[in-house]
């Protein structure tokens, strides 16, 4: 597990490129066969993905960074399967999950396994958990169990779907809040006008791009913004003081994930374009 700590706007303002990514991109999620984490003092997101090929793959807690017995021992879940057929299992119970379904597993759930439906063409899980002080039932949700709501148009290319999994009117938890967000053929941007939240932080998780594209995704404060250049299958952590906010060379598709104070989705502190330097 990969630890990462938390970034001031004072420092955050002073590096550079490499440091930029050091500290806010995670580059590589899917190695097949493995589980990979990252550990952030923001808000104690842990992000991870994981490829289960000829074996199951069990989520397992980092004794020495968590200090638990199990993975849940004091956390919940959110896993979003990016790729082919897959399931979890969940202390003897098997959620099947297809592309772009997700699972909600609540603390104190003990054995979870990651298992491919053909190792040949394996599953692709995308995960955020946080710190949990309850537990909450364990729940499968599918773009068609989700909330929907339709933002934006064709003439400021943010033309998009976003679909709520885990939120107050759908799938309950501790504070985790998490959905997905598609951007139509022909769109590029997302959360632009942007905003800041600093009563929650984020992550994002861009992927459905090709080899050749990008996002160019912006952070930092809304009078000190910064760029990252980012690629098919990477995260950003987003601080809560941070913009976070992007645009692609075509359309693709995110996975939002937040944590913090409430989960309230539109409690948000809106910027407006011409304020942004």
């Amino acid at each position: 597990m990969e630890i990462r700590y938390a970034n001031s706007p004072a420092e955050t303002k002073t590096f550079d490129t490499d440091r930029l990514r050091n500290e806010f991109l995670i580059e590589e999620l899917f190695v097949p066969g493995q589980l990979n984490m990252v550990y952030s003092h923001v808000d104690r997101f842990i992000t991870g993905g994981v490829i289960p090929t000829n074996e199951p793959i069990k989520l397992e807690a980092d004794k020495h960074e968590m200090g638990a017995d199990f993975f849940l021992e004091r956390r919940e879940i959110g896993i979003i399967n990016v790729g082919p057929k897959g399931s979890v299992t969940v202390d003897g119970t098997v959620y099947e999950l297809d592309t772009k379904e997700c699972v909600y597993i609540g603390l104190g759930n003990q054995d979870v396994l990651f298992n491919s439906a053909d190792p040949k063409n394996p599953a692709r899980f995308y995960f955020n958990s946080t710190p949990a002080h309850k537990n909450y039932p364990t729940v499968k949700v599918t773009l068609a169990d989700a909330e929907t709501e339709h933002l934006g148009s064709i003439n400021s290319s943010n033309e998009r779907v976003i679909h709520r999994f885990i939120h107050l009117n759908g799938v309950q938890s501790c504070q985790l809040v998490m959905g997905m967000t598609l951007l139509k053929p022909g769109n590029m941007w997302n959360t632009m006008p942007c905003h800041t939240h600093n009563r929650r932080s984020e992550v994002y998780f861009y992927f459905d791009m090709p080899e050749d594209g990008l996002v160019f995704h912006f952070m930092g404060e809304p009078s000190e913004t910064r760029h990252l250049v980012v690629r098919n299958e990477q995260a950003i952590i987003s601080p809560s003081w941070s913009i976070h906010s992007g645009v692609g060379t075509n359309n693709y598709t995110f996975i939002w994930a937040m944590a913090g104070e409430n989960q309230v989705f539109h409690d948000m502190d809106k910027v407006a374009p011409q304020d942004l330097k």
